[in-house]
């Protein structure tokens, strides 16, 4: 490390690797309060994210709960839908999803400037969703919603990658905990916003109140996005101007010191090399199997309005219902992540959250009593908690070189979004008002998912073991370990 350098000052020429422990301590915690700053645009930016991807959702419920002769506010005379045709419209971006995720991990690790490449790819999307509302066709409906999947992909998977680069394996749960209740807050209280922007909206112009959810949401995305180049932080590797020469020094070697490799020296593990080795090891393929059949149980997200209008009452009354339940979730999801970074554990927390969704699962296709099946949705909104852990423990896991981190990191999220696709189906309006038979199918892939992950937990157990008495052999110190 001693002739490693940072804009031609070698390393063991910077203050930070020669001051006490108190010092380094205070140019970390000021390293780690600028990132969580400028990180919390991330947040921001997932929320808009699911929110123009969720309009159509959030248009289908508010006309499925009217008996106007106007069903879907006028989305589905509109573009003349019928049949299955708009559970294709909903599934159509998952196409994206899964077939640009990786391509752009690895565009985004060759190009290490994410503040400038994933507010274009938002300025974008923002632009596509503007477009919807001015379709008149299935067809021309289809292809925005097609075009959508493919600049929304950019956005998870580079956001966990980033948080990748810069946090340490206990921080990053509780990172990426903020990163994802933005969509248990966009549950929360989208639904209400998109209510009031139908109610409020419908006519202005000469417009229906279904296009303005779409030019609202796709503008408002777009001036979000040019804020974001303002504000998303580079790779630590890369000059960052918002940083001093120690923090910045710092912010690279607490890396090296974390995961024992070089994060801004691996060039030559080129994206291809990642991409290679990320595909070439089994764990990656078992847990994008595992995370599939969990996003298969999470489908209940885009329907959870109508799961809410099965107790009975009135539209503005069941979309004041879905707040509290994804409220709760969001702040469990904060702290379990927080007590898993803490604790230093994955599995359990993970699977404890799966189990109480199964719980809960259970109660929604026993009964169609008012309170059970009201308490049946917090413990089915609190599953989510365990994908955020999910996320952090899949970085742990799969951590070096960040060539194949990347990959791994996006492959797992868009294979996984076949998931996705088969949940848009797992809710059909026939097997209402109890949905038992979509309660069993969820029961059965959580259940999948936390066997899936127990035995990852006992082939990471052994790997440590087998490192342990490496090290007790040749006599050196201990040092990487997977986190179980």
């Amino acid at each position: 490390m001693a002739d490693r350098t940072f804009e031609g000052v070698g390393y063991t020429r910077l203050p930070v690797l020669h001051s006490s422990r108190e010092d380094r301590e205070r140019i970390e915690k000021n390293l780690l309060r600028k990132l969580d700053i400028r990180m919390s645009m991330l947040v921001l930016i997932f929320i808009l994210n699911y929110i123009d991807h969720n309009n159509v959702a959030c248009i289908q419920f508010d006309g499925a709960t009217s008996i106007s002769a106007a069903r879907l506010r006028g989305f589905e005379e509109d573009l003349h839908l019928e049949g299955q045709q708009f559970n294709t419209i909903l599934s159509t971006p998952f196409v994206g999803y899964i077939l640009m995720q990786v391509p752009s991990n690895m565009l985004l690790n060759r190009i290490e400037k994410p503040s400038i490449y994933l507010p274009g790819c938002m300025a974008i999307w923002g632009g596509i969703s503007v477009l919807t509302g001015m379709t008149t066709t299935y067809t021309s409906v289809l292809v925005t919603r097609f075009c959508l999947g493919f600049f929304e992909a950019t956005f998870f998977p580079g956001a966990l990658f980033i948080l990748s680069k810069w946090y340490k394996r206990t921080e990053l749960g509780e990172r990426i905990a903020f990163l994802t209740c933005g969509v248990m807050l966009s549950n929360a209280f989208g639904s209400l916003s998109a209510s009031a922007i139908l109610d409020i909206m419908d006519g202005v112009w000469g417009y229906v109140a279904w296009r303005w959810l779409f030019f609202v949401g796709g503008t408002l995305t777009i001036v979000i996005a040019l804020s974001a180049t303002c504000v998303l932080p580079d790779f630590p590797s890369t000059p960052s101007r918002w940083l001093t020469p120690e923090e910045h020094a710092l912010a690279q070697i607490r890396m090296e010191e974390d995961g024992g490799e070089d994060e801004g020296g691996e060039d030559s593990q080129g994206s291809t090399i990642g991409l290679i080795l990320a595909l070439s090891d089994w764990k990656v393929w078992w847990l994008c199997i595992a995370q599939m059949g969990k996003l298969v149980s999470l489908s209940f997200s885009a329907f959870f309005p109508t799961l809410s209008a099965t107790m009975g009452y009135n539209p503005m009354v069941t979309l004041l219902l879905c707040s509290p339940p994804w409220a709760l979730a969001a702040f469990l999801a904060f702290k379990t992540s927080r007590h898993s970074d803490a604790d230093g554990e994955r599995f359990f927390h993970i699977a404890v959250p799966s189990f109480f969704a199964i719980v809960g699962l259970l109660m929604a296709m026993s009964t169609m009593n008012t309170a059970v099946r009201y308490m049946s949705m917090f413990l089915i909104a609190q599953s989510w908690t365990g994908v955020v852990v999910f996320f952090a423990w899949v970085s742990n896991s799969i951590s070096r070189p960040p060539s194949k981190r990347a990959v791994a990191l996006a492959f797992i999220n868009s294979f996984s979004s076949v998931g996705d696709v088969i949940g848009s189906y797992v809710w059909p309006s026939k097997w209402g008002p109890s949905y038992a038979n979509s309660c069993a199918i969820c029961i059965a892939v959580n259940a999948l998912f936390i066997l899936m992950l127990w035995v990852f937990r006992q082939h990471l157990k052994h790997l440590n073991e087998e490192l342990e008495a490496e090290e007790i052999k040749l006599g050196r110190p201990k040092g990487l370990r997977y986190l179980l």
